[in-house]
């Protein structure tokens, strides 16, 4: 038995206009995480960004049908989503994949940016 259902929906960031990051940041913070904290089946989401490479949402369900619908639903309109706005253009990936295992550490997860970080 797997561990949760995951997908990944990147855009690249190698075109996108300038000082779009800290957009991403904002939005992220501002709106995007309460949207997303009662999303039914999401066991989590993480937002994850290599500067001027690519900007990542990957979420991870309980349950497989939970992660199948909401990639149904997101894939038609993805060119419209908030980061494909922000961004420019429209996501380059969004692939499902398998969670083997969680390990979580003894400081375990944080909500949002800590003291001093952007």
């Amino acid at each position: 038995m797997n561990a949760g259902y995951g997908l990944t929906v990147r855009w690249s960031l190698e075109d996108a206009p300038t000082g779009v990051e800290q957009k991403l940041r904002d939005y992220v913070i501002g709106t995007s995480m309460a949207k997303f904290m009662f999303l039914d089946g999401l066991a989590f989401k993480t937002w994850r960004m290599s500067q001027g490479r690519w900007f990542e949402g990957t979420y991870i369900f309980d349950e497989a049908v939970y992660r199948d619908d909401f990639q149904s639903d997101f894939e038609k309109d993805a060119a419209e989503a908030a980061g494909s706005k922000i961004i420019g253009s429209a996501p380059v990936t969004i692939e499902p994949f398998e969670v083997v295992a969680i390990a979580e550490g003894p400081a375990g997860f944080r909500r949002g940016p800590g003291p001093g970080t952007a």
